[in-house]
């Protein structure tokens, strides 16, 4: 059975933020849900997450609804709760309630054994000069790859 590689990223949170330190966690699904995961109608475009009672929550994640889901299907953008051990969500929770820091979803996949994971990061949010700063060193690595194809 050939399967089709499934790996949603957020390039707008390397672009916006400066990541610190990535974790990679389980996500609870329901059945559409998974199923529209693997068909890639994803997105990760203003999501984020945070730490409530001890549990790691992403919010505003954008699973599309499933085509063939009768009345059972799943709501778009509901909390999903992530799978983290407890020192990971202490970490998180202590980084995610310092000033200037957030924890953002980075990279959203499914594993070798058919499990939905999420890479989430946390990030520090960059100032105006290190996004051009950031636009700068890509143009250079496009540059860069140019040259070494010719």
């Amino acid at each position: 059975m050939a399967t089709k590689e499934i790996n949603i990223k957020n390039r707008r949170a390397t672009f916006d933020y400066a990541i610190s330190e990535t974790f990679t966690a389980g996500i609870v699904l329901t059945g559409t849900e998974i199923k529209s995961l693997r068909q890639g109608k994803a997105s990760l475009a203003d999501t984020f997450c945070f730490v409530d009672n001890g549990e790691v929550w992403v919010k505003n994640m954008y699973i599309a609804e499933y085509f063939y889901g009768t009345y059972n299907n799943h709501t778009e953008r509901r909390d999903r709760k992530l799978l983290l051990n407890r020192k990971e969500i202490a970490r998180l929770e202590k980084s995610g309630k310092e000033a200037g820091f957030t924890i953002v979803p980075l990279r959203l996949f499914i594993n070798e054994r058919g499990l939905a994971k999420l890479v989430i990061g946390i990030a520090r949010g960059k100032k105006e000069y290190d996004k051009r700063q950031s636009i700068k060193e890509r143009e250079d690595k496009r540059d860069m790859a140019r040259i070494m194809q010719k």
